[in-house]
């Protein structure tokens, strides 16, 4: 039996049979291990990892409890970042995946732990110094830039894109999520039917993150993106839907609860789409549009993380649930104000 620190297993993890995992397919681990559940996460369960060497390592699960067809596939996230790794774009480097569920009850994987800064509120934004803010914004943008400049015709990419548009099996995707979720009439519906109307052609395919925020960034304080993180929703599809979700969670705190703000020396929204059409020589006719699609799938995906927390699967983290349960509506709401044209964009 491996060695177990007994105070150390949060829910999700059999700290005996992961630790005897580790031991046995990665090289010089030295047990007893150390699992810290990473507190804020909405959908995937991510931990801290550490040995007796002071080696360090974060492992990504589903959710407890009964999920939804398709949703919180570890194994396909753990696929891209190994197809990219040693790429022009930065991830963290994956040390293994699991897919024995008797492990620990689902399939998981393991990567490097890479330092660096998440920028998700003040006390974050104040580990970069206010100088390497401007940097910090250009990288981010120039990130995405290399993102969507990867070659996804040739190679195993190629075989992983599907057939047609990607904004409509998107839609279905989601549909599928909120039926099964039980998600009655209301506007998260509304704002389906008017984006279903305007719905742009596909101009411009390539990797898309699918998440591609401050949030889902590792930052050295020199400003710097050092890794990208959180790949569940990447798919091979329309960039502009990365950009749109970028420079929505950008325009507003009342996104995701914070953005990044030019009074604290980060580039406004406008700059950062600019410097992307620049960068790409993309123009951004559709943007508004990829704006609003960004902030209904963010209600889409608002009603999933109600839902969870509602049942217990992410563990014992401190939320308000009620303040969950009315997220989708203000965000459906947030999405129609875009897309009419009351709303930035």
């Amino acid at each position: 039996m491996a060695q177990v620190d007994a105070a150390s297993e949060p829910i999700g993890l059999d700290a005996a049979r992961v630790t005897a995992w580790f031991v046995e397919h990665l090289p010089d681990v030295a047990p007893p291990l150390h699992f810290e559940l990473i507190t804020g996460g909405r959908s995937n369960l991510t931990y801290r990892v550490r040995d007796e060497a002071g080696t360090r390592w974060v492992l990504r699960r589903p959710p407890t409890g009964e999920l939804l067809s398709s949703a919180h596939d570890v194994v396909r996230e753990w696929r891209i970042l190994d197809l990219l790794a040693g790429g022009p774009v930065p991830v963290p480097p994956v040390t293994g995946c699991c897919t024995d569920r008797s492990v620990t009850g689902a399939d998981f994987y393991v990567m490097k732990h890479v330092e660096g800064i998440v920028l998700d509120d003040a006390e974050t934004v104040a580990a970069i110094p206010r100088p390497n803010r401007p940097t910090a914004s250009r990288s981010i943008v120039d990130t995405l830039a290399v993102i969507h400049a990867v070659d996804t015709t040739t190679g195993p990419l190629a075989q992983l894109g599907k057939p047609g548009s990607y904004l409509e099996r998107q839609f279905r995707r989601w549909s599928r999520q909120l039926t099964a979720g039980g998600v009655g009439p209301g506007p998260v519906w509304d704002v389906h039917e008017l984006l279903t109307r305007k719905l742009p052609a596909e101009r411009w395919t390539g990797l898309v993150h699918g998440d591609f925020r401050p949030g889902n960034l590792l930052i050295g304080t020199d400003g710097q993106v050092r890794a990208v993180l959180d790949w569940e929703l990447w798919t091979i599809g329309d960039v502009m839907a990365d950009l749109g979700w970028l420079t929505a969670t950008w325009a507003s705190a009342d996104v995701i609860g914070w953005a990044p703000d030019p009074a604290d020396g980060f580039l406004d929204v406008d700059t950062v789409a600019s410097r992307y059409a620049d960068t790409t020589g993309r123009d951004l006719d559709d943007l508004r549009y990829h704006q609003g699609f960004a902030l209904w799938k963010l209600a889409a995906i608002a009603e999933g993380v109600a839902a969870r927390f509602r049942a217990g699967a992410m563990g014992d983290q401190e939320v308000d649930i009620d303040a969950l349960a009315q997220r989708p509506a203000q965000l459906a709401e947030m999405a129609r104000a875009v897309l009419t044209g009351r709303g930035p964009g």
